[in-house]
């Protein structure tokens, strides 16, 4: 084969423009003996080629069937609806809760109403000193990067 068709078939292969026909030729090319000594680092390549288009599959694939959950699906979807429906009218003849939680007397409601709005001061307090935490991230981060 003359060595400018190679060249030439080379570019092709390179640039994805030959056919099926012209890779086969390279292969045979590069399988033969006489390759030329600046073409010799494709020969690899197209050996790898041709090795691995021999190689087979020999392992079964277990092809397992697809399990349908359909019918557990709904018999778990009756469950929660009749359990729903059971804690419902179970309910009924017990308070709400509205009715929870109510004080006769004001100095009894005036003492529990400070312990509530005491301990959410304190958990706001805790968010407020995260925040500036993250102001003196941004002020850093500023002097760093000069925006």
């Amino acid at each position: 084969m003359e060595l400018r068709t190679i060249e030439i078939l080379l570019e092709k292969y390179f640039d994805a423009e030959t056919s099926i026909a012209e890779e086969k030729q390279l292969q045979l090319y590069f399988s033969s003996p006489d390759v030329a000594p600046h073409l010799e680092q494709y020969r690899s390549m197209f050996g790898y080629f041709a090795q691995a288009g021999t190689q087979q599959f020999d392992k079964p694939l277990p092809l397992k069937a697809k399990r349908n959950y359909r019918p557990l699906i709904s018999v778990a979807a009756s469950v929660v609806v009749m359990l729903g429906m059971f804690t419902f009218f179970n309910n009924e003849g017990q308070p709400s809760q509205s009715e929870l939680g109510t004080y006769d007397d004001p100095e009894v409601a005036f003492r529990e109403t400070q312990k509530a709005l005491n301990m959410l001061s304190k958990n706001v307090n805790v968010g407020v000193e995260s925040v500036n935490y993250i102001g003196e991230y941004e002020r850093s981060r500023k002097t760093i990067f000069k925006e």
